[in-house]
């Protein structure tokens, strides 16, 4: 999947979450996707590529950026709680919606619960995940 594909997929996998928002509060070469006014994805143009940046819990980030080239530190962000997927091997549809999923869920978990537009323990595993 290379840099384009990978904004492109990310951005519809965000757009189909509950009660997720595109908006454009750093000017038009920012994408920021945000559930009740709190950022999970992010994404821009850096010199020469695409990037998505996505939180991630900390252990987790770790884990994905040792075992994965193309997982970096979160560009311009705290790089212990966000990370960059870039396009490459091991980067397909299922990872990316996973990661987009997880961060969204991660933003979700930390709402107080009666803003939270689904259950983030519960959410996409099959089980009633709404409310």
């Amino acid at each position: 999947m290379n840099g384009s594909t990978l904004q492109t997929f990310a951005a519809e996998c965000a757009q189909d979450l509950p009660a997720a928002n595109l908006e454009h509060p750093f000017g038009p070469d920012w994408e920021v996707f945000k559930v009740r006014g709190k950022v999970f994805m992010l994404m821009t143009e850096v010199p020469g590529r695409p990037v998505v940046i996505l939180k991630a819990d900390p252990d987790e980030a770790h884990a994905l950026r040792e075992h994965n080239s193309h997982i970096t530190p979160g560009y311009h962000m705290n790089k212990r709680h966000w990370i960059t997927p870039e396009g490459g091997t091991g980067v397909d549809d299922k990872l990316v919606r996973e990661l987009v999923t997880d961060s969204y869920l991660l933003v979700v978990s930390h709402l107080p619960k009666a803003e939270q537009p689904v259950d983030p323990h519960t959410y996409g595993t099959g089980t009633r995940a709404g409310r």
